[in-house]
């Protein structure tokens, strides 16, 4: 925190996130997807809640905002990594872990500004265990609220519904390695690819908890700067660029990134 103070001139307020945000290129109406990191932006007032109010103040309720919610702490735990667990515990993490609510369930990896976005009234979240969104504005009950279990960032998703609506990514103080929607592109790509068997715990339509079973792709991130850099290569005018605060940002076209992603994945990974 003494680090941002040191180098910011000014205290980030809504206003000026805001402002910076119309600079961008954000408009009222718009549908936007945003991945964010709210170190990147300098010292900003009252924190997480200044950069929720400005995007919903600049897009207006005609508009739509998305982000990321997702809950990694529900995935297989035969494959975390970072930290792994032991082998013995694996089993009681999958069936004794207590279930994911969409209202209750914190996010984990995705920043503090979708954290904070997740608990704003009238914010509507997707039931995906791993994998949810959280959607407010015009449309957000058509961009969330029929995610399908198997393949959560695939055909069934919010990635797929913004797709459908020609929505923009703003990445706040991000880069690609951080676009999900390049998720989207893996399931486009007219390739070989592994898809494992996930079991998580979700309260049913019946208020009890019970555990589903489901399929998921399986991701592969370790290659999205890579794509975004050849994208940027080779469509500069789907790209818009300012800074944000101290942040880095840059507005990009959903539907051209994923297009060129999934061609990309098929000309690239083995």
């Amino acid at each position: 925190m003494e680090e941002r103070i040191e180098r910011s001139d000014e205290p980030m307020t809504p206003e000026l996130i805001a402002e910076d945000l119309r600079g961008l290129g954000v408009e009222s109406g718009d549908t936007l997807l945003v991945h964010s990191s709210l170190s990147s932006l300098g010292w900003v007032a009252g924190g997480p809640p200044a950069v929720v109010d400005a995007l919903m103040d600049v897009l207006t309720t005609e508009g739509t905002l998305v982000l990321p919610t997702h809950s990694p702490q529900y995935t297989d735990p035969a494959r975390w990594e970072n930290p792994p667990v032991p082998d013995d515990w694996e089993e009681t993490i999958r069936t004794e872990r207590p279930p994911y609510r969409a209202e209750v369930t914190p996010t984990r990896g995705v920043g503090a500004i979708p954290e904070c976005f997740r608990n704003y009234p009238d914010v509507l979240r997707s039931r995906h265990p791993s994998y949810s969104f959280g959607a407010w504005g015009a449309n957000a009950e058509e961009v969330v609220a029929a995610q399908t279990y198997d393949h959560g960032m695939g055909e069934g998703s919010p990635l797929a519904r913004l797709y459908d609506r020609d929505a923009t990514i703003l990445m706040l103080g991000t880069d690609h390695d951080t676009d999900t929607s390049l998720h989207l592109a893996e399931h486009r790509a007219d390739r070989e690819q592994g898809v494992s068997t996930q079991i998580a715990p979700v309260v049913g339509d019946d208020g009890e908890t019970e555990l589903i079973e489901f399929e998921q792709l399986e991701y592969d991130a370790d290659d999205f700067a890579d794509v975004g850099r050849d994208f940027e290569d080779d469509h500069p005018e789907a790209v818009t660029r300012r800074t944000v605060g101290m942040a880095d940002a840059k507005l990009v076209s959903q539907r051209e990134i994923v297009d060129y992603g999934a061609a990309w994945f098929e000309e690239n990974r083995d």
